[in-house]
């Protein structure tokens, strides 16, 4: 089985950083083959990032179909760009890790918490909450104010203000799990579930786990009405 992970950012470090975190939870016989765009953001911190990184998903898609194609897909960025539109291009799965990580979440516990980067991009996440319909079991959503290309390497002082946000959701908002809302907290997970004393998800270990999950109960994207192909061919990127 082939599951192909695609970070929309174009660093290479976090790449290899999310693609050690896949691996770790894959299983065997399962292949992990983590790409990223040449051209686009460096980090996805805004709406116009995630408009580009949505554009990169697509074309990393159809290159990977062209040569072959993969079991399934997984979007290594907390917005889940250009989910949608991966999903009418192929029959397989293909997973958001926020989608991923907020499903893991609620069946690990009752409720939880987000604890992401910077705070501008709350809002995105809020959007996920309600078209995932986890807006009853999300009980807060924080920005750690640490940007993204900051966690290549989280030590010292940087690991402290991220389990302090951790254990702020857990202690005053009485979160039973915690979500991290970036893939490149991916190698974060046990240490800060250590430090806080309950489950932390990372939505790259989350969906990797249900891509390959779906992948061996067969059961791919439905091509019934919206994630049928699209009716026009649509212009390469």
């Amino acid at each position: 089985m082939k599951i192909t992970l695609i970070n929309p950012n174009t660093s290479r470090a976090m790449t290899a950083k999310i693609a050690a975190a896949a691996r770790g939870v894959a299983g065997p016989g399962v292949e992990i083959s983590a790409v990223c765009p040449d051209d686009g953001p460096a980090a996805i911190e805004s709406h116009l990032d995630e408009a580009f990184a949505a554009v990169a998903v697509i074309d990393l898609i159809r290159r990977d179909q062209l040569d072959g194609g993969s079991d399934a897909y997984v979007i290594a960025c907390f917005g889940d760009p250009g989910l949608d539109a991966a999903r009418e291009l192929v029959d397989v799965p293909v997973i958001g890790i926020a989608e991923a990580a907020m499903h893991v979440a609620a069946i690990s516990g009752r409720s939880f918490g987000i604890v992401t980067t910077l705070s501008r991009t709350l809002g995105r996440a809020q959007d996920l909450l309600h078209r995932y319909g986890f807006d009853r079991a999300c009980v807060a959503a924080y920005g750690s104010g640490i940007p993204v290309l900051d966690l290549e390497d989280v030590s010292g002082p940087a690991f402290d203000a991220l389990a302090g946000w951790c254990e702020r959701v857990v202690q005053e908002d009485g979160a039973d799990v915690v979500v991290l809302g970036c893939a490149g907290m991916a190698d974060l997970c046990d240490r800060l579930a250590d430090r806080v004393g309950v489950p932390v998800v990372d939505g790259v270990a989350a969906a990797v786990g249900l891509a390959s999950g779906m992948a061996r109960m067969r059961v791919g994207t439905s091509k019934r009405d919206e994630y049928a192909p699209p009716p026009r061919a649509a212009v390469a990127v």
